[in-house]
């Protein structure tokens, strides 16, 4: 499905939130949640992908959390799907060289 918004949660303290460092709600055409990207850093615990109803949970380093901004603010289309028990962020097939 496609991404059509989001919206970033920071967690403070020395554990975080629910196991998390931060998180990004990415949001379709209808408005409403379709994944949470949830951040973790190094010695936390990780959480599995997994899928509850409609909304993908997908959990990743927090050294990835600048490359997952970077893809949102910059590409066009971006995508979001669970498959094989993980959760995929992807961007469509684009031309070598085209910038930005």
């Amino acid at each position: 499905m496609e991404v059509k918004s989001y919206h970033i949660l920071f967690y403070g303290g020395p554990e975080g939130y629910q196991t998390n460092r931060a998180q990004i709600a990415l949001y379709g055409n209808d408005g409403k949640t379709k994944a949470f990207l949830r951040f973790n850093d190094a010695g936390m615990e990780y959480e599995n992908d997994y899928q509850r109803g409609d909304i993908i949970y997908m959990h990743l380093p927090s050294a990835m959390f600048e490359n997952i901004l970077d893809v949102l603010r910059n590409e066009k289309p971006v995508y979001i799907y669970f498959a094989q028990g993980r959760g995929f962020l992807s961007t469509s097939k684009e031309p070598i060289g085209e910038g930005e």
